[in-house]
Parts: structure tokens; C-alpha cells; sequence
């Protein structure tokens, strides 16, 4: 519990936008230590989930699908090549573009991330019941939602582009990562 002398002002406290940034970045902490444990980031976790319910896309189908910006794509596909989780190959209908393909030890460590994610739900979410979390997560996909409509409504524009990022050495990591 905090001490009286850290809480945040009462109005804060009310706010949906800071009460959601503050529990963002809680669990955007609890996931990065995770993935650090099996030496991932969670920019990981998210190009090889995409990839293995998707299939193989190009780096720029796989940044949108992801919600991660197309630089921090590539720097998280050369690490992810580099350990043999995704191979890259060129594009039959344009030799340009890269087609990016999860592989059997991406499926693996795909698994072992899955088990990280899924241990730092139940520790973010420890206080709630779970028809709670599915009401939360219910609640915050329908937020999520209802913005990503009008940011694509309004530009054509990735969402994605528009976050920090948590490219090494870059930008300060997104909470929702």
C-alpha cells in the first residue's frame, strides 16, 4: 500500500486515462523483466504470435498486424532471424520485399513467451476474479477498438507509428507492448 505521502491527488486517482497508464506501465515492467528472464523483448513476442496464427507476412504486413512501427520491426526481425525464430526470404511477386515465416524453433520460443505472458497476466490481474478480467479485458478491447476505428478513420496513418517504442537503444518503451 502506499504511504499517505506518495498517493497520487484524489482527482488523479478518478481518471480512467491515468488509472490505465499507471496499471500500463506496471505491466509493461512485470512483461519486460519476463521476457528478459529468456532473453526476449516483448516486441518478440508479439512478431512471433502474429506470425504463428497469421503466417508468413512481409515486414510491412507484419508492423501492422503487430501495431509495432516498421523500424522497430526490422531491428526485432534481425534479432529474431539471428536466432534462427524467423527466416526472411524474398517475395515471389516482388523480389523487393522480404516475406517473413516463423520457424519450428520460433514455434518454441513462441511457447516458452506464452508462458511468460501468461504468468505476468495472473500477477497483473491478481486482485481480480476472473469474470472480473474478462470483464476488463471486455471493456479495454471495446476502448481499444472504438480508437484504432477513428485513428483509421482519420489517416491512413499505423496507430503504431504514432507510440514510443522500445527499439534498443530508441524510444522509451510502450506501456501496452
Amino acid at each position: 500500500m502506499e504511504s499517505p505521502d506518495a498517493a497520487p491527488p484524489a482527482r488523479m486517482r478518478g481518471l480512467p486515462s491515468w488509472l490505465m497508464s499507471q496499471s500500463a506501465a506496471y505491466g509493461y515492467r512485470l512483461l519486460t523483466e519476463a521476457m528478459a528472464t529468456v532473453d526476449a523483448r516483448p516486441y518478440h513476442y508479439r512478431l512471433l504470435a502474429t506470425l504463428a496464427e497469421v503466417g508468413p507476412l512481409s515486414q510491412a504486413q507484419l508492423g501492422r498486424r503487430s501495431a509495432i512501427h516498421l523500424s522497430d520491426v526490422v531491428a526485432a526481425i534481425n534479432e529474431l532471424a539471428d536466432r534462427k525464430f524467423v527466416v526472411r526470404s524474398p517475395d515471389p511477386a516482388d523480389r523487393r520485399r522480404n516475406i517473413i515465416t516463423i520457424t519450428p524453433a520460433g514455434h518454441r520460443q513462441l511457447d516458452e513467451l506464452e508462458k511468460q505472458v501468461s504468468r505476468i497476466q495472473d500477477e497483473l490481474l491478481a486482485p481480480l476474479d476472473p469474470a472480473e478480467r474478462g470483464q476488463l479485458v471486455a471493456l479495454l478491447a471495446r476502448i481499444r477498438e472504438h480508437h484504432a476505428v477513428r485513428t483509421r478513420s482519420r489517416s491512413d496513418e499505423d496507430l503504431s507509428s504514432r507510440l514510443p517504442h522500445d527499439a534498443p537503444g530508441g524510444t522509451k518503451p510502450h506501456p501496452l507492448s
